[in-house]
């Protein structure tokens, strides 16, 4: 019998996801029942530690993320957490062997946005977006293929791209925000000040070069996985389509929505889609 402060714990962690992101609990919504309280978990983590570095700005920062780090450890090894979020990841990561190093460099991305406020070279740039993207993308392929092993080996690399492709996105959607909120530029030698339409071209490319190889992996996601990433995927390339068309001093202005009506009607159309085999 499940215990009860399990079920808090789970709770927890879909109440999170619900109340922070609209389209990622919507896309978790169409993954199989037997794995979307594990991804419910995993973004109840993320979410943490991320709210710590983004939005306590009236508290100190770092000793909020220490022991917040402290607890995690904590509840790794000692496999329960008086942190409901913690104890529900923590059976997450023992449940389908997500490897410790994933955990650690997604951290280690979220205490670099403690101090570091630009990404002057690739090779930093790439290093906070493994952490913070592709390690995530990482855990939720982990519970993807519940663990297996040859599975996830093959869909490695894709899930890193989609992962990349979705965390950069959001920088460039948040270019705004991160710039004047939190006084961050992260695409190297792109700020606010420098945003024109040809830096927003190169941006996108290679976003778009992101999206084509992670769709490759999600064609090969077993059925329980594919249609909610595949919504996820959808949703992410919308909202490129849209900063596509948007002028790059507008970008620089305002931070573009897909409002919830068009939200539900992405989801309709792409579940049309699913049907008709389009995603095979």
């Amino acid at each position: 019998m499940k215990k009860k402060f399990d079920i808090l714990s789970n709770t927890c962690s879909k109440e999170t996801t619900l109340i922070y992101s609209t389209s990622f609990s919507l896309a978790t919504k169409m993954l199989s029942p037997s794995i979307r309280q594990d991804i419910y978990n995993v973004y109840g983590f993320v979410r943490f530690a991320d709210e710590i570095v983004d939005s306590f700005h009236e508290y100190d920062k770092k000793p909020l993320f220490n022991r917040f780090e402290q607890d995690l450890a904590s509840a790794l090894t000692e496999k329960i957490s008086l942190n409901p979020i913690l104890n529900s990841f923590q059976h997450t990561f023992h449940n389908y062997g997500i490897e410790r190093h994933l955990v650690d460099s997604f951290m280690e991305s979220m205490r670099m946005d403690l101090t570091k406020a630009d990404y002057s070279t690739d090779e930093e740039f790439n290093a906070y977006i493994y952490g913070s993207a592709d390690a995530v993308g990482l855990m939720c392929l982990k519970v993807f293929v519940k663990g297996d092993v040859k599975k996830y080996e093959l869909l490695k690399e894709s899930a890193m791209h989609l992962g990349s492709a979705f965390q950069k996105v959001n920088f460039l959607r948040d270019l705004k925000t991160d710039y004047e909120d939190l006084n961050r530029t992260y695409f190297p030698n792109t700020n606010l000040a420098s945003l024109n339409e040809v830096s927003k071209k190169r941006i996108i490319d290679e976003i778009e070069e992101n999206f084509k190889q992670g769709y490759q992996g999600i064609l090969q996601l077993p059925p329980e996985a594919k249609f909610g990433v595949f919504m996820a995927y959808r949703y992410y390339r919308r909202l490129l389509k849209k900063l596509n068309k948007t002028p790059a001093s507008a970008i620089k202005n305002t931070r573009i929505r897909i409002p919830n009506y068009e939200k539900f009607g992405l989801l309709t159309r792409s579940y049309v889609k699913y049907q008709l085999k389009l995603v095979k």
